[in-house]
């Protein structure tokens, strides 16, 4: 049942997604495609930091400066370089992969605070660096650019100036991003790394080099900001250093947290309502963060494991109470997963006697 359930789910989703434009268009909030596709981009932001946290247990507050250093690498390389569409984004995910490379092999000799803290400490310093920097970056003012052709045929001219090949795009390519995560946590390497998140200390005696699986993650996970950030410059035709401070990374936690870490749809989810809740309640009351941060707080009381992870609870429950319905009158069902230890042994010496 729960299979089925979260197939047939999934299914809508992605017909939703992909008929978005005219459903939208037909119910005569076309202005909500441009919201969709910042969703879609955000989203991708927060799953870089659920890869760190939801399955590598190391949180950090320091992913926007992957996400600005994929955006500048796109605003520079097109208006101070000159380069074509295709170049300037490998030198955003270039650029964002390299840092995470560096940034990561100093931080995760860390964990707990220390690593949150120090993931926030490189964030400010490039923050500061991209201020001071005017002539490069623009500073408090940004860097805005034309958009160049993504594909040419001649005449013809492919372009994301048209709203609905830069949908399209944008969603093609957080669609195989996402792939690429769920292959990664389903892979041997992404068992590894939920090992190194359970416990560390009992990974490494069974052989597992936790330094260089962490190290893995935190490049994988610069790499997805760095890519979310790459298509926030050209959704915006626009770089701003604003991007790189800490509150941005704040906001991609409580999206994960919210959504639920540790899951692959829930930093969609959590994107998802953050976003939504902005747009219909920042027009009517200023403070509408108050509201998010409850979401947050009821949330991690009542759903630890955030949204998904509720649903995920749920369907366990429906696919267990089904299993005990069909069971024969004169048999136990099999339910191991949920019984305590001590109930299993005993009921394993019943069995045996």
């Amino acid at each position: 049942m729960k299979t089925t359930i979260n197939a047939t789910m999934l299914a809508l989703l992605a017909a939703f997604l992909a008929g978005a434009p005219w459903l939208l268009e037909a119910l005569g909030v076309g202005f909500w495609l441009d919201i969709l596709t910042e969703i879609l981009i955000w989203s991708l932001f927060a799953a870089s930091v659920n890869l760190l946290f939801g399955y590598t247990g190391l949180l950090s507050f320091g992913q926007a400066l992957y996400f600005g250093f994929g955006m500048y690498g796109v605003a520079i390389g097109i208006a101070k370089l000159g380069l074509g569409f295709w170049p300037a984004l490998g030198l955003g995910m270039a650029l964002s992969t390299a840092m995470a490379a560096v940034a990561g092999s100093l931080a995760v000799r860390l964990t707990w605070h220390y690593f949150a803290i120090i993931t926030v400490v490189f964030s400010l310093i490039f923050y500061f660096l991209a201020l001071s920097a005017k002539p490069l970056t623009g500073g408090d003012d940004g860097t805005s650019f034309s958009m160049p052709a993504m594909l040419a045929f001649g005449e013809t001219e492919i372009s994301l100036s048209d709203f609905m090949v830069q949908y399209y795009f944008i969603l093609i390519v957080v669609a195989l991003a996402t792939y690429l995560k769920y292959r990664l946590v389903r892979s041997p390497l992404g068992l590894a790394l939920i090992a190194v998140r359970e416990n560390d200390a009992r990974a490494e005696m069974i052989g597992l080099n936790v330094y260089l699986l962490r190290l893995t993650s935190f490049i994988a996970a610069g790499a997805l900001a760095g890519l979310s950030g790459a298509l926030f410059a050209l959704f915006g035709r626009y770089a701003s250093a604003s991007y790189m401070f800490y509150h941005v990374s704040g906001e991609g936690v409580v999206w994960m947290l919210i959504g639920g870490a540790g899951t692959l749809l829930g930093p969609l989810v959590g994107t998802a309502l953050y976003i939504v809740v902005r747009e219909e309640l920042s027009s009517v009351w200023e403070h509408y963060p108050i509201l998010v941060g409850l979401v947050v707080i009821l949330t991690v009381v009542f759903a630890p494991r955030g949204l998904m992870g509720a649903w995920d609870a749920l369907l366990n429950r429906l696919d267990r109470r089904a299993g005990e319905g069909s069971a024969a009158p004169d048999e136990k069902p099999l339910d191991t997963e949920a019984a305590p230890a001590g109930e299993r042994g005993a009921k394993g010496s019943e069995a045996g006697a």
